[in-house]
């Protein structure tokens, strides 16, 4: 068995991405790790005057690990940076202005008290701009580079083609081709994928887990589409590792 750490730029980014490999990881026996990058402090607000947005979205991401059988959750505790082009960008502490040698160094220690075999990450534009996904992919190279036993290294994308041939300009959601937060299209183009992982048996989980966002917009937002459709729309995730191709669908870790 392996032990596969999943880096993640805020709570929620867990469920959307990689839920359903994350708990299917667990059913088969691996150890599964969460590293949580930022705070998720500028997530959407409760009202809750007492709790912030962030011991709200702490509390939620132990909700989730609990569904997706996480078997450890790391908090880096990073100030969360929002949006691209929001004032929070501009806090010398937000995570987008973190230096990803120093954050690579702290993942890179994890890395070596799991010994772990597999580090999943995002694409190189962390799937849509975001500028602290967009870090999580410097990071994530940079802790690889640094732990003593290199793992491989996977990142978890979208399937730019597939969203294209499932886009209907009429039902409305998300163009694949439109300007995502930095400017660029959505996901990777299907030629450069390695791995389309069926998450058909855990795609509910996947769903159980977002829902311990209930806090959230975004998370409210995917949890408005029917139950037959979110398991149609999200059966797969698809990641990227480099020196492998073409795609196919297969489970990347036996």
């Amino acid at each position: 068995m392996a032990t596969l750490v999943f880096l993640h730029a805020h709570p929620d980014d867990e469920a959307t991405s990689t839920g359903g490999t994350m708990a299917l990881a667990h059913d088969l026996g691996h150890r599964v790790v969460w590293i949580c990058c930022t705070d998720g402090s500028q997530g959407t607000r409760t009202g809750d005057a007492d709790e912030s947005v962030s011991q709200v979205r702490r509390r939620e991401a132990r909700a989730s690990a609990e569904i997706l059988g996480v078997d450890r959750l790391v908090f880096l505790e990073h100030q969360d940076s929002g949006m691209h082009g929001w004032a929070s960008n501009n806090d010398p502490e937000a995570f987008m202005n973190v230096d990803p040698q120093v954050v690579g160094a702290d993942v890179a220690g994890i890395l070596d008290e799991e010994d772990a075999d597999v580090l999943v990450g995002y694409d190189w534009h962390g799937n849509y701009g975001h500028p602290d996904h967009i870090m999580v992919h410097k990071v994530m190279n940079a802790a690889a580079d640094q732990a003593a036993r290199r793992p491989r290294v996977l990142q978890a994308t979208m399937n730019r083609d597939a969203m294209r041939d499932g886009y209907d300009p009429e039902l409305g959601g998300i163009d694949p081709d439109a300007p995502g937060d930095d400017g660029n299209p959505f996901g990777t183009p299907e030629s450069e994928l390695a791995w389309k992982v069926n998450v058909n048996e855990t795609v509910m989980r996947k769903r159980a887990a977002l829902a311990a966002h209930e806090s959230q917009e975004d998370a409210k937002q995917l949890l408005a589409i029917p139950d037959e459709f979110f398991a149609l729309g999200f059966r797969h995730e698809y990641f990227i590792e480099e020196g492998r191709g073409p795609m196919v669908e297969a489970w990347p870790f036996d």
